[in-house]
């Protein structure tokens, strides 16, 4: 990982030291409040209120059980639609009484959630304080009121729990000592109300919940001492929900209108089992290699490390033994490495450290040469192509979609999805009209099947990027653009980068010449095609909506169906600065390919720049930048070199535009203050890189951040070309292994599907409810459950961890790969 070039030895020393005087941190008797300001005792840990994030359950009371996640989102409830979520005060704690309290509050303000009018709750006004308190090996959750809860009331109002299903699953319970079974499908008996709503019956009712009767170390026993518990299957209204444990708010009453007392097993003397951390797929011979193991956070004394080769008549031969070095702690856990960087025979290798072995890896010169970055243009990229029929031998992936796209949305909206359209179309279209041009190229930019333009753009870069840099030349992919078909795993003798490039650069240009600007996005109108699973063909019938036809009327274009999606403009100079420069990097790699295309994609970056040069927005070095590079025209190299005080000021954001240039400009002229301020900036960045035991710049949040991580290892990769003497290559390799399986917590994955040993296998794509993946997709990874809990769970429905989305991780992996076999060549 070539920490010696990341952290200075007086970083190091001070997390040494940290470590020796921090050996017993963790209270050995009842639940106790820690420094965290959440309940912990070995194995059990209760967290209230960190989270605030619970359409994603992450909030309210959370609690971790022998180090997982096992319920979340307690918090107060409407019944029986759970939405408005209340807001919440500040966590109060009193360390004193071993008590956490936080005020939560609903009232008529949390209308504005509602966008379809059924808001059923006029003129709410509740404020509730939320209390919990350790009572040696239980703690107590209990409710109290500013004010009676009126009769009229009663049943609209109760706590919730909300238990992860994954561990549940066909697992028994007692209610009252009634038995019963978590069922993996939803089911039981439904009924439609006057309202529309669909309720179920509870799955048992009680007083006394005891869950996992069969496993003395996963029991959790929850009573209440007030109104019957009700046991839910909270799938009923969503395919993600979560099993929901509810009791009603008391009436007439102010005082422990809700009052739980709640038990959580752990195993005996619970410490969390090492964790060892490497690249599933594996490393060259001649790269620094370094496993992280991941241990309990009170290990005072490290266990000797043993590297594993497996040769060719499968005998298993310890090629290195050793004690691993001591990092430090972060998050909640404490960090070793252990340096193997010496061993270069090539061969399948195994660590194991204790009683724990890792997954086998490789270590050879090709490594990094098949079936590592292929899967992202063999799979991934074509499954989300847009507005093609998508076959795959005798699969099909989605059929022909959205071919009617896109009605002009309607002004002075704001979409459930963040898209905003403003007082005006900003182009000759009404709203509702039908606008033509659109229903070509472009990828679904998530499970939600929208086409943000940003991440089209930034797709279209980094493939173009990877053609002009590593030349790959692979081709296992049919595509008929005028048929509109994709045939995959059917060469067609075109590289299939061209062609994806090409796809992508077809929606940004089609949309630019139909509404003489860019589009901001492209998406449906209504929650129930945005939440769609399934086919993204069947989300509009293909047809152009006509307003004046009956919904039954339908013609060989148009329909009386109002399916059609809707297209978004806005006023963003900085969007369309970062949109011209990806086209602007497209010409060069459809030059000679597609010379139409190129010279189009090339002349809206032109008519972009004449737009906004005069704005002084920094988003003009980067398409200076890439017109310099694509047309050589002296202009735009003299118009970056005349804005050097730019330059310093907004130095992160342009240096990877400084770079690509760096080498048609004499070495004084990116020297003196512009050095200076790459040199503090490169400083900068080995400061944050050195917070984690991982060698990345890595800020851990609700979402998880391989994205991020990713893409700014792209750019360093260009910095270390440029400025390899202030810029070293450690992070581009260390991101590219963070990504396979060298990042925190138990699971271990590749965050690539079916690449790697170990590989997410079950993630959130258009195909998670059938609990699936699309190979060569690339998840967010590891999320942070606050404070300190790093998270990846086996579950389809958490966009926040295993989402695949354009623009983010799956073309940025495939750059790395190609740019590490680079740098080792």
């Amino acid at each position: 990982m070539h920490f010696s070039k990341i952290f200075s030895p007086g970083i190091l020393l001070l997390i040494v030291c940290g470590f020796s005087l921090n050996l017993n941190a963790q209270n050995n008797g009842g639940l106790q409040i820690n420094d965290q300001e959440y309940f912990e005792r070995p194995g059990l840990n209760v967290m209230v209120y960190h989270d605030y994030y619970p359409v994603g359950h992450q909030s309210g009371i959370t609690i971790i059980q022998n180090g997982n996640r096992i319920a979340a989102n307690g918090d107060l409830r409407l019944w029986p639609m759970d939405r408005p979520f209340p807001d919440h005060g500040k966590r109060i704690v009193d360390k004193n009484t071993n008590t956490i309290a936080v005020d939560v509050f609903y009232n008529d303000s949390l209308r504005k959630e509602y966008t379809d009018n059924r808001y059923p709750y006029p003129n709410l006004d509740i404020l509730a304080t939320v209390i919990v308190k350790g009572e040696g090996d239980i703690f107590r959750i209990s409710v109290d009121l500013n004010k009676p809860l009126p009769g009229d009331w009663s049943g609209k109002l109760g706590f919730s729990l909300e238990l992860f299903p994954g561990d549940l699953f066909e697992s028994p319970y007692y209610m009252d000592g009634n038995p019963g079974t978590f069922p993996r499908s939803m089911n039981g008996k439904l009924v439609k109300e006057s309202d529309g709503l669909i309720r179920i019956e509870p799955l048992a009712r009680g007083n006394r919940l005891l869950i996992h009767p069969d496993k003395g170390d996963q029991m959790v026993t929850i009573e209440s001492k007030g109104e019957p518990l009700e046991l839910v299957d909270g799938r009923v209204m969503r395919n993600n929900g979560w099993y929901i444990l509810r009791s009603p708010v008391k009436t007439g009453l102010t005082k422990d209108v809700v009052e739980w007392v709640v038990r959580v097993a752990s195993r005996n003397n619970y410490v969390y089992k090492p964790v060892i951390q490497v690249s599933q797929v594996g490393y060259f011979p001649s790269q620094e290699k370094v496993a992280v193991i991941e241990l309990d956070k009170r290990t005072d004394e490290l266990e000797n490390v043993h590297l594993i080769r497996v040769d060719e008549s499968g005998i298993a031969q310890t090629v290195k033994t050793g004690t691993p070095q001591l990092w430090g702690d972060f998050l909640r856990y404490r960090y070793a490495h252990f340096d193997f960087s010496e061993v270069s025979e090539p061969g399948i290798y195994r660590i194991k450290y204790g009683e724990e072995v890792s997954n086998n890896f490789i270590i050879g010169e090709s490594v990094y040469m098949t079936q590592v970055w292929q899967p992202t243009l063999a799979y991934y990229l074509p499954v989300q192509m847009c507005h093609m029929r998508i076959n795959d031998r005798v699969k099909v992936w989605h059929g022909l979609c959205h071919d009617d796209d896109a009605l002009m949305a309607p002004v002075s909206h704001i979409h459930f999805d963040g898209y905003r359209q403003g007082p005006t179309t900003l182009t000759n279209f009404q709203p509702g009209d039908s606008v033509p041009g659109l229903n070509t190229g472009g990828w679904h930019d998530a499970g939600d099947y929208d086409l943000r333009v940003e991440s089209q753009a930034n797709t279209v870069r980094t493939l173009s990027f990877t053609w002009e840099l590593f030349h790959p030349e692979y081709d296992v992919t049919t595509v008929l653009p005028e048929a509109k078909i994709v045939e995959m795993n059917v060469p067609d003798g075109i590289p299939d980068i061209l062609q994806q490039i090409e796809h992508g650069v077809r929606t940004i240009a089609g949309g630019y010449h139909a509404l003489g600007r860019l589009y901001r996005g492209i998406i449906c109108p209504t929650g129930r095609q945005y939440s769609l699973l399934g086919d993204g063909s069947v989300m509009t019938d293909n047809l152009v909506y006509d307003a004046d036809m009956g919904q039954m009327e339908k013609s060989g274009s148009h329909s009386g169906v109002f399916d059609d999606r809707w297209v978004f403009t806005e006023e963003n100079p900085r969007r369309e600065l970062d949109v011209a420069s990806c086209l602007a990097t497209a010409f060069r790699s459809l030059e000679g390919y597609n010379d139409d295309l190129a010279e189009d994609a090339l002349k809206i970056a032109q008519d972009l720049w004449e737009k906004h040069q005069n704005s002084e927005n920094p988003g003009l070095i980067d398409l200076a930048s890439e017109l310099f590079q694509s047309t050589e025209d002296q202009q735009y190299l003299n118009y970056i070199l005349s804005h050097r005080d730019q330059l310093v000021e907004h130095i992160e954001r342009v240096a990877p535009a400084i770079a690509r240039v760096s080498s048609h400009v004499g070495k004084d002229q990116f020297g003196g203050e512009i050095r200076d301020a790459l040199t503090k900036y490169s400083q900068e960045v080995g400061q944050q890189i050195s917070q984690t035991p991982y060698g990345v710049r890595y800020r851990p949040n609700i979402w998880g951040d391989g994205w991020n991580i990713q893409r700014f290892a792209v750019n360093h990769y260009f910095l270390h070309r440029a400025f390899p003497d202030i810029f070293p290559a450690a992070p581009v390799f260390n991101t590219l292994n963070f990504v396979l399986g060298v990042h925190p917590g138990e699971n271990t994955a590749s965050f690539v599907s079916a690449v790697g040993a170990n590989s997410l296998l079950v993630a959130y794509g258009v195909n998670r409810d059938d609990w699936s993946y699309i190979p060569g997709g690339v998840a967010s990874g590891t999320a942070l459950i606050r404070p300190d809990l790093p998270e990846l769970k086996v579950w389809p429905y958490f966009w926040q961890q295993t989402e695949y989305v354009m623009g983010g991780g799956a073309t940025h992996f495939m750059f790395l790969v190609l740019a590490c076999n680079d740098l080792m060549q």
